[in-house]
């Protein structure tokens, strides 16, 4: 029986980041993985190869749409998809391949296989039980199914991420259900490789939670690019015919029942968390009604010595929140201070434009009586984002009326996902706007647009 500082159960990114810092801490650590590969969901069948396809496909578009502008013509490219597909594991082997180093590195034991928890400090895998004085679970999620609708998902022509990104051939038609970010990353990719796609949102707006001109401005362009979206309306029933589905709803404003034919559905309706196996219950480990674990402050269940961390906990379902509690639970564990700021985590949309956002919305702002003010600078007054065909979107900066203080930031455009980290950083200091505007920017630069927001919260931009 081998025993251990901490046994980490999940090896995503939440999961290998907890290992390897509780490794460095100090800590006798493993980590338990019934996959093939590290990485989770995330590096094998998420984040990671979608960004790969995200990015092929704009290559491609910018081969068929912009390099002639540029001088650079010739025969526009072929779509080899099977090569397309070879590329993207490619990008993920190495990735996945990356963590095994890292985990060889910092001296983390790897247990292959699934993992339970008979007791506290008890992790079973197959017939071995491992003794650890500490267990973190970072058991991630899975995809959610439609609520109150029949369908059956079969990873064929009713899919999932996971499907959507193995696709034998592109489809002609697509029908993506769920207007959020991996529906409209998946929906863009295909778009791009020139399948109809028809996006249906039971909300009246797409990017739930976004603020409302992010969602907006993301749904005239990606409209603009040739997606189709039908909002309000409620997926009843999604019917598998021989090669076809039939996709049934209902708009909500009229209650009027409709149905779109497809070669595949996207079920793109969110994610839960994944805890099967683990013997929680029989543990004792209390749930929420939506199947998270509950934790305190320091990433703690009501059962001692057992943490739980990202997906599987309340809060975004983002890979680097889990990391960042990954570290944080490791470092407490280890008797340090581990801390996470909630309000400086960023949410990104890899599509193009990207759409990044971190700190409140208008709305929240509003709805909690806060007093504030709002820059905002457009895309098209930033000479690098006209050079890369990239003028579409805006920075919208919120702060303090009183203090200045930045209170949150929205951006629409080029690079948006890298932009958006000058606010948290900002923010984590407790910067105004004013802050941002008096700090050079190199030029031509994307960065600029976020100074311009910046000054916009005073005297105004100067490019606009």
């Amino acid at each position: 029986m081998a025993q251990y500082d901490l046994i980490v159960i999940g090896a995503g990114p939440g999961g290998y980041v907890a290992a390897i810092r509780a490794a460095q801490l100090g800590l006798k650590t493993a980590c338990v993985e019934g996959r093939e590969t590290l990485g989770g969901t995330c590096l094998n069948i998420g984040c990671i190869p979608s960004k790969a396809m995200l990015h092929a496909t704009h290559s491609l578009h910018e081969a068929e749409h912009n390099f002639a502008a540029m001088g650079l013509k010739g025969k526009s490219p072929s779509v080899d998809w099977e090569q397309m597909k070879s590329y993207k594991q490619d990008v993920v082997n190495q990735n996945t391949k990356g963590i095994e180093f890292l985990f060889k590195k910092n001296k983390v034991d790897w247990i292959k296989g699934w993992a339970s928890i008979p007791e506290a400090g008890k992790v079973k895998v197959g017939d071995e039980v491992h003794e650890a004085k500490n267990i973190i679970v970072a058991s991630g999620s899975e995809p959610s199914s439609v609520p109150g609708a029949e369908v059956t998902i079969d990873e064929k022509i009713v899919v999932t991420s996971t499907g959507a990104l193995d696709l034998p051939k592109v489809p002609k038609k697509m029908v993506v259900i769920g207007a959020g970010v991996i529906g409209l990353e998946l929906g863009s990719v295909y778009r791009r490789l020139g399948t109809e796609v028809h996006v249906i949102e039971y909300l009246d707006q797409i990017t739930p939670g976004m603020d409302s001109d992010v969602q907006k401005g993301l749904l005239k362009i990606l409209k603009k690019q040739g997606l189709e979206f039908t909002l309000g309306a409620a997926v009843s029933k999604v019917e598998t015919l021989k090669t076809k589905a039939k996709v049934t709803y209902k708009l909500r404003k009229d209650d009027s029942e409709h149905t779109v034919d497809a070669d595949v559905v996207l079920v793109a309706t969110g994610r839960k968390p994944y805890t099967d196996g683990l013997g929680l219950d029989a543990l004792g480990v209390e749930l929420s009604p939506r199947g998270q674990i509950k934790t305190d402050a320091k990433w703690r269940t009501n059962v001692p010595g057992v943490y739980a961390i990202g997906d599987a906990i309340d809060g975004p379902m983002l890979a680097h929140k889990a990391e960042d509690e990954g570290m944080a639970a490791a470092e407490v564990i280890a008797g340090k201070h581990g801390h996470v700021n909630y309000g400086v985590i960023p949410g990104v949309i890899y599509t193009t434009p990207e759409v990044a956002s971190v700190g409140k919305t208008e709305a929240q702002l509003k709805e909690e009586g806060v007093s504030y003010k709002v820059g905002k600078f457009s895309f098209m007054g930033n000479g690098r984002a006209k050079a890369v065909f990239q003028g579409d979107g805006f920075v919208k900066l919120l702060a303090d009326k009183e203090t200045d203080r930045i209170l949150g930031c929205h951006i629409i455009g080029p690079a948006a996902g890298d932009l958006i980290h000058e606010i948290c950083v900002g923010m984590e200091f407790g910067a105004s706007a004013e802050d941002i505007a008096l700090t050079c920017h190199a030029h031509p630069t994307f960065s600029e647009a976020v100074r311009e927001a910046a000054l916009a919260c005073g005297d105004g931009a100067i490019h606009m």
